[in-house]
């Protein structure tokens, strides 16, 4: 693909474009950056089944003006040709390369080996010809040291959920898919060990039988268990730690020290810096999880507003084993969603909905109804048959960044929440999950809300002054605005990393979704959004001490900014002791990319 653009852009800037001459018209450069006029040679055969009349003999000197002309651009014609062919040939691609059949002024098709990575939200993608799946741990163990033999990176990625594609690198990466087996349950201590690829709901459905599961689960359940505890994700429940205090042991597979096991017996300094170690010490093969009892729960949701949450936040945060909010931007309403074990004495609450999921679904329907009128867009959609958040996309994509529409599907949706108020009840792994809806950017900052017998308040007062700068500033900001809880966690690189285990942090999350593949629309929407997080980044994260999620973290390209991001991290994390085990662990680099080591810079490595 490179030789053939490299052609194309050659020969492209003086190609020249004719129109028909038989309409008169005056040809026209196809690639022109002044309004100039190129001296042009026709050399195309004229079409015509009549012969024109012989044209009037020119003078002697104009006949050999214009033959001296035309030997002129003939030779440069074959001079660009014979550099094109060389340049064609002088690559040493393979014989069997697609490009040996590139044609001028065609794309040619990627190669075989050429792998495109892309996350889930579709905001960061790669193309590497390093994409590496081990099958078994001693093919792992080869190919990092062979790596770093050779000093070739192999970021590890897991699933690619990461909105901020956090695990990609061009150079090369690494992969546990195909490491993704149930090794050993212990159902008296209530403990499972790994291989680091299995996915979490491949994870749930092997232990289940064994009467266990995990603590606590993140939104989603696509994660491979290596990645959702390397960037520290988390559930909620202010009783509850992020999924990485669950690790009760890892075995990671290092380029400077070859594969080791730690644990907060065996080398706890490392353990509790490498838990939440965003894949830059080793690649996690295995883990050993502390798991629970499987329970069944009761998830109660109800809409409430900021002033009730004001006079019952504390007892909610107390009374509740998993509890968020869910605000909705420009309207007073929040959502309220609880879950707690089924009483064995008492049994799941009897409970009759007032509305049917169709009716709950009728005023977000009739919303786009009236606004397909509205943008006069023909769309044959069975709306009947989409869930609300496909729904929320279909609106938002009409017109998403125009503040009244994105209002008013706000409101909308605050109909629906209102008319799905009650009670569900089932297994956690089935209970605690979220629909999140489509493609989508999102900054996710943890800050300390003070104690579980003494909360702060700040975490509310922080939504309350998020939720004022979107009306004063206008910002269509699509719902809704997530709020979490999870109690400390002991791993040194957690954004909720305390040594005192009462301390309980907020996590809340801002959105803008990317409803639709228009480039030019996506683009806008970017561009919005990080304007929007700028605002709040700008505001409130140094008030409140907040730090970023490090799936959700975003590395500036101004200098300036990156210089403020690496002094900020500074004072919340061990830098120094994160970047000296990386020295010792990994030598070379081989598993960073560019956004660790813009973070995290080592003098004596040049970031790639």
């Amino acid at each position: 693909m490179l030789r053939s653009l490299r052609i194309k852009r050659s020969l492209q800037s003086s190609v020249i474009h004719y129109k028909n001459p038989h309409f008169n018209q005056t040809p026209e450069p196809l690639f022109s950056s002044s309004p100039t006029k190129t001296p042009v040679i026709n050399l195309i055969r004229q079409f015509s089944s009549s012969s024109p009349p012989p044209p009037t003999p020119p003078p002697l000197s104009a006949a050999s003006s214009t033959s001296s002309e035309l030997r002129k651009y003939l030779g440069y014609s074959a001079l660009l040709l014979s550099c094109a062919v060389a340049t064609y040939y002088s690559f040493p691609f393979p014989e069997n390369a697609k490009h040996k059949k590139a044609q001028l002024f065609r794309y040619a098709p990627l190669p075989d080996d050429l792998h495109t990575v892309v996350n889930w939200s579709g905001t960061h993608e790669v193309q590497t010809r390093v994409f590496l799946q081990p099958e078994t741990l001693e093919e792992l163990e080869t190919i990092v040291k062979d790596a770093n033999e050779k000093k070739q990176k192999i970021r590890p990625i897991g699933s690619g959920l990461s909105p901020n594609g956090i695990g990609l690198a061009r150079a090369g990466m690494v992969n546990l898919a195909l490491l993704d087996n149930v090794l050993e349950v212990d159902k008296e201590k209530k403990t499972v060990r790994v291989q680091a690829g299995i996915r979490v709901q491949q994870l749930v459905d092997a232990i289940k039988d064994h009467g266990i599961t995990l603590q606590n689960f993140a939104s989603i359940r696509e994660q491979q268990i290596g990645g959702i505890v390397q960037v520290g994700a988390h559930g909620t429940g202010a009783k509850l730690p992020p999924i990485d205090e669950q690790v009760i042991s890892m075995k990671l597979v290092t380029p400077g020290k070859g594969t080791i096991e730690i644990s907060k017996d065996k080398d706890p300094e490392l353990f509790y810096l490498a838990r939440c170690g965003l894949g830059a010490f080793g690649v996690v093969a295995e883990v050993t999880l502390q798991c629970v009892e499987r329970q069944e729960l009761v998830e109660h949701t109800f809409v409430s507003n900021l002033t009730e949450i004001k006079k019952n936040h504390k007892k909610l945060l107390n009374d509740n084993k998993h509890v968020k909010y869910l605000y909705i931007p420009y309207t007073d309403t929040v959502v309220v969603v609880t879950c707690n074990p089924v009483s064995k004495w008492r049994g799941p609450p009897k409970f009759k909905p007032k509305y049917s999921m169709d009716e709950a679904l009728q005023p977000v329907r009739d919303l786009y109804k009236e606004s397909v009128e509205k943008y006069k867009i023909q769309d044959e959609t069975k709306i009947s048959e989409l869930t609300f958040t496909e729904l929320r996309d279909k609106l938002l994509a009409l017109d998403p960044l125009n503040k009244d529409h994105v209002k008013k599907i706000n409101e909308t949706e605050a109909q629906f929440w209102k008319r799905s108020e009650g009670y569900r009840v089932g297994w956690s792994d089935e209970i605690l999950g979220f629909d999140c809806g489509g493609q989508q950017w999102v900054s996710e900052t943890c800050f300390p809300a003070g104690t579980l017998s003494k909360p702060n308040m700040k975490d509310l007062k922080f939504i309350e002054e998020v939720m004022e700068l979107i009306e004063k500033q206008e910002i269509p900001a699509p719902a809704p605005i997530e709020q979490r809880w999870t109690a400390s966690s002991k791993s040194l690189m957690s954004p909720a990393s305390s040594s005192s285990n009462d301390d309980i942090f907020s996590w809340v999350g801002i959105i803008m979704y990317l409803p639709t593949s228009d480039g030019r629309q996506r683009k806008q929407i970017t561009e919005e959004f990080f304007h929007y997080r700028h605002l709040t980044q700008a505001r409130f994260w140094d008030q409140y001490s907040a730090y970023e999620h490090w799936a959700k973290i975003e590395v500036p390209k101004d200098k300036n900014e990156l210089a403020a991001l690496q002094a900020r991290l500074r004072k919340r994390f061990p830098v120094d002791a994160f970047n000296k085990a990386r020295k010792e662990l990994d030598p070379n680099r081989i598993l960073s990319n560019a956004m660790v080591e813009k973070m995290f810079p080592i003098d004596d490595v040049t970031s790639s």
